[in-house]
């Protein structure tokens, strides 16, 4: 791996994060917002490492799934509360305080997209 800036990276990461507050503002469902929203945020992550890290896409992206699960054991375990950070708002949005076991599940499929996206997709972007 190395690491080198790529522009096609930050572009994506800025659309995806767009997105996901656009479905964070306004979208109120039982689908979009907590599976789509919760694949999608691993894409983001993705992309923002792969703004400033290339090498192995299924390294890369293995990573960010097992980070986003650690993310999530954080909240089965109330990381926020053990920081004494519940009255951060900020806090309680990043890390989160409610473990969904559907969560793991939605991050598992948001690697897979981003698996195919790679294979098949991405090249194609100049």
């Amino acid at each position: 791996m190395k690491i080198q800036f790529d522009i096609k990276y930050l572009l994506l990461t800025i659309m995806i994060f767009m997105i996901e507050v656009f479905i964070a503002l306004y979208v109120r469902d039982d689908f979009i917002r907590p599976f789509f929203g919760d694949a999608l945020v691993v894409v983001l992550i993705y992309c923002f490492v792969r703004t400033f890290l290339q090498g192995n896409i299924m390294k890369i992206a293995l990573a960010v799934l097992l980070f986003s699960f650690f993310v999530e054991m954080g909240q089965y375990f109330q990381l926020v509360e053990i920081l004494g950070l519940e009255d951060y708002k900020w806090a309680r949005i990043i890390i989160g305080t409610t473990f969904s076991f559907f969560d793991l599940i939605a991050y598992s499929f948001g690697v897979i997209f981003i698996y195919l996206l790679e294979k098949h997709g991405l090249k194609n972007i100049p």
